[in-house]
């Protein structure tokens, strides 16, 4: 029976009821020759079995006692009928809801992480599983305290205050123990909470270390031993040995191709140790662009069409030599991965935020999209038989990802295939330092 069936059937059940009643008092009146004291009667009998009912349905919901699941016989008997189905769905929904609650906490319980619930306005941590009190050293359930306690640190406040959802906070010190090094990832969880969830990242960067320090030995240990070969090589000419003439070649070649790859492993090993730049100097732009204008012609040996721009006029406050470094990465895999008569173009140019940007713009093979993200991986290349061809030791984009890194800078690839490639490296407005007049333009 539909819902307006059912709303009509109590309605006549309870007009019908209530003309049984006046004409029961009507007759009842006028046999005794009382008729309007019956009507009132009647009528103040009606009302208050309403307001009796109205009572009881109203004690019912107060006391949150089980209404009644009865067969409708009136309007009452409905409402009282359809509050108790909806009573019967409140509580299925609440105890699904309660369900889904405590699986969700019993998961995060079970998460090797620490996970916490902040308060987006007061910094109050609602809850967190049993992994953060033993991490952070939380009070019991109810008495976790709020972040700004677990966490004095002026650079946490402000990581959390600025809702960096990004990227997480790498390498900060535990409230417990400072030797236990944690990273911090914010999650919005809801729009007054935030999810922390904090990891023990210590063997991580343990382990880092003992790599960084492995290749950084390694590297130093196989310079002598390259030295004696390039000078055994050296001695060998290749007039006095003609039969020998290819192969002492490939090995100067060989040889040249492995000293590279120690020196750019040094240098990637000096700028993961360093967490930031010693001393910062004003790097004058207009001869370094003019150095790299040279670098490209020499490698390319007149194989390119090479233009180099300075549209921002202005120089960069920090190393020179490490600047030298990445731009000139850039600009030699450039000319490497570009095809004979190829153009490339160096521009350096101002940001709409006030900002710099040198891009490094070629027309080479491009980059399929799947591989740009890991284009700054150490040694990994796209193609491994053009950069066997081509003599690169797949190092050089980590190397400029580290140097930016140093200089708060960026580095922004786009790239199509068969319409080749940008490789721009972004500065903020704190790196710009306007160029005094008189400096030489690119």
């Amino acid at each position: 029976m539909t819902v307006g069936a059912l709303l009509r059937r109590a309605w006549r059940a309870s007009v019908a009821r209530l003309v049984a009643i006046v004409a029961a008092a009507a007759l009842l009146g006028a046999w005794l020759d009382a008729l309007w004291p019956l009507l009132a009667l009647s009528a103040f009998a009606i009302l208050g079995w309403h307001y009796w009912r109205l009572h009881r349905l109203l004690a019912r919901l107060y006391q949150r006692r089980r209404l009644r699941d009865i067969d409708g016989r009136g309007l009452w008997d409905d409402l009282e009928m359809l509050l108790h189905r909806r009573q019967n769905e409140g509580r299925a929904r609440t105890k699904r809801l309660l369900g889904l609650v405590r699986g969700y906490r019993r998961a995060a319980t079970l998460m090797p992480d620490a996970v916490l619930l902040v308060d987006r306005g007061t910094g109050r941590i609602d809850w967190c599983n049993r992994q953060a009190r033993e991490l952070l050293g939380l009070g019991p359930q109810g008495s976790e305290g709020t972040f700004g306690a677990v966490f004095p640190d002026t650079k946490v406040r402000a990581w959390l205050d600025v809702e960096q959802t990004d990227e997480p906070l790498l390498d900060q010190a535990s409230p417990l123990d400072a030797t236990v090094r944690l990273s911090l990832r914010l999650l919005p969880y809801s729009p007054s909470q935030w999810l922390l969830v904090v990891r023990d990242i210590t063997k991580l960067l343990r382990l880092e270390q003992l790599r960084r320090d492995f290749v950084a030995n390694v590297s130093h240990e196989l310079r002598t031993p390259l030295t004696v070969v390039h000078g055994y090589l050296d001695i060998l000419d290749a007039d006095d040995y003609p039969e020998l003439g290819p192969m002492l070649d490939e090995m100067r070649k060989q040889s040249a191709r492995m000293s590279q790859l120690v020196e750019d492993l040094l240098t990637l090993s000096r700028l993961e140790a360093q967490e930031a730049l010693a001393h910062r100097e004003v790097v004058a732009m207009a001869p370094l662009l003019l150095t790299l204008k040279r670098e490209a012609q020499a490698i390319s040996a007149g194989r390119h069409h090479i233009q180099v721009e300075d549209s921002a006029n202005v120089d960069l406050l920090g190393s020179t030599r490490e600047l030298h470094s990445a731009f000139s990465n850039l600009v030699s895999n450039a000319v490497r991965y570009t095809p004979v008569d190829g153009r490339i173009d160096v521009r350096f140019e101002r940001s709409a935020d006030g900002g710099v940007m040198l891009a490094v713009q070629d027309s080479g093979y491009g980059i399929p999209a799947q591989h740009l993200p890991r284009l700054t991986e150490r040694f990994y290349r796209v193609s491994t038989s053009r950069a066997r061809e081509t003599g690169g030791t797949g190092l050089g984009l980590s190397i400029v990802k580290h140097v930016l890194n140093l200089h708060q800078g960026r580095l922004d690839i786009r790239s199509e295939v068969g319409k080749g490639s940008v490789f721009a490296c972004v500065f903020g407005p704190e790196a710009v330092v306007e160029r005094a007049r008189g400096s030489d333009d690119a």
